[in-house]
């Protein structure tokens, strides 16, 4: 990083664990003040406990506008207005097109997109409140290329893509710039009990970890002052190809 955060106000979702922990902890480290939110309460007041006065914790369901709404009223009251959202909650169901139930499409979608969409609507007047700042989208290669057994999640993902878009059209005459991270597979977790092997086929064979995207998140938010409408991809070259390790005899 070059440029400081120091005092930039940020509120996160999915900060209780996982990336999202890792987040924060960046976050801090870098002099941020934080406003942790997730729908598990314990972890995220265990995590702010943790972490000391900058980072205070609020439950925040992100399908619910008014949650939405007490959120940055809370972030206001403690830190002041919000410079910087990390939209990073989100969900995973597998099922084939055929098994999955209309619920759990309904559900990752109301989550993982119109959560998103509802974080930018609610937060955005904060952030102009501010002066100006950035919003921080999280997708998927998933969003990038197909993946079976995940319909929900990446036509989530690739809704995101479009999202994050036509904010940074709207939103860039008012100073905030809007990007988005397609995070590979990351140890967390949401891929918890899969392979090692998942990520055997990829140029950098290894599983990810959640500090590496934390790296891209405040790069993002700190030195990419001239991009927006724009995704960055960390995934150990996964969306490349696939490496292989047979050589066609002539």
């Amino acid at each position: 990083m070059q440029n400081s955060i120091e005092g930039h106000v940020v509120l996160i979702t999915g900060a209780a664990r996982g990336m999202g922990a890792e987040h924060v902890r960046g976050l801090i480290a870098h002099g941020a003040k934080v406003v942790a939110t997730d729908v598990l309460d314990d972890e995220g007041r265990a995590l702010a406990d943790e972490l000391g006065d900058a980072v205070v914790y609020t439950r925040l369901d992100v399908t619910d506008e008014q949650q939405w709404r007490d959120a940055v009223a809370f972030a206001e009251s403690t830190f002041g207005p919000v410079q910087h959202l990390v939209n990073n909650a989100g969900i995973v169901m597998f099922g084939s097109i055929e098994e999955l139930s209309p619920e759990d499409w309904q559900r990752t979608l109301d989550i993982n997109l119109t959560g998103v969409w509802l974080g930018m609507h609610t937060v955005v007047p904060s952030i102009k409140r501010a002066g100006g700042g950035s919003i921080v989208n999280v997708s998927s290669t998933a969003g990038i290329q197909g993946y079976g057994n995940l319909g929900a999640y990446v036509a989530s993902k690739w809704g995101i893509r479009g999202l994050t878009k036509t904010a940074a059209l709207e939103l860039g005459p008012e100073g905030i710039r809007v990007n988005l991270i397609h995070p590979g597979p990351i140890r967390t977790p949401m891929i918890a009990g899969l392979s090692e092997d998942l990520a055997a086929a990829q140029p950098i064979a290894r599983i990810g970890e959640p500090e590496e995207v934390t790296a891209m998140l405040l790069f993002l938010i700190a030195d990419a002052t001239y991009s927006t409408g724009h995704e960055f991809i960390i995934d150990g070259g996964a969306v490349v190809g696939q490496v292989l390790d047979t050589i066609n005899e002539q």
